[in-house]
């Protein structure tokens, strides 16, 4: 084989290399930017106070907080001398209040949980992103083994030819002797 030939083949060789490298590199592209600049979130006042509701709403610190104020409005209409008694039991005014509260607590933490259900979508997607390039990187090391893989072939048919001829040429000479 003469040196020419076996550079022009490594030439070759390592332009498909190249070629598959540089295919890679432009596929992952707008996946790397959408990772890297994701769209920026901007919130309404409401959407904020949502938020905030939502986290205090669905904290110990309201639970306990609730649970006093609900006790000390008890105990306060329960044991006070009746002139004072603002809310006699039944506490109507108490359920009338716990209602109103529990009629605008739900909407404002639904708005919220629609906003995380919106990033939890966002946090998806962006994972989707993640998992397509892990799977453009591994498709390409699959073009590159099975490009080594076809180079060693041929490589490896070579040798086998060559050798073949030696026991060829080793054969005939057997048969001269």
């Amino acid at each position: 084989m003469k040196t020419q030939d076996f550079i022009s083949k490594e030439n070759s060789h390592l332009e498909k290399f190249r070629k598959i490298v540089q295919d890679t590199i432009e596929a992952e592209e707008l996946i790397v930017y959408n990772l890297l600049h994701p769209p920026t979130e901007t919130l309404s006042d409401g959407q904020k106070i949502s938020d905030k509701v939502a986290k205090f709403g669905g904290s110990w610190r309201f639970i306990i907080t609730f649970a006093i104020l609900l006790s000390i409005w008890i105990i306060f209409n329960t044991f006070i001398t009746l002139k004072f008694r603002f809310d006699p039991y039944p506490f109507i005014l108490m359920n009338l209040i716990l209602s109103s509260i529990a009629a605008l607590q739900a909407p404002i933490i639904m708005m919220s949980q629609n906003r995380q259900e919106e990033k939890d979508r966002m946090m998806n997607e962006n994972d989707y992103l993640i998992n397509l390039k892990a799977e453009m990187q591994i498709r390409s090391l699959h073009q590159k083994i099975d490009l080594l893989l076809e180079e060693q072939i041929k490589t490896l048919f070579e040798s086998q030819k060559s050798q073949l001829d030696m026991l060829k040429n080793i054969n005939t000479q057997l048969e001269k002797m």
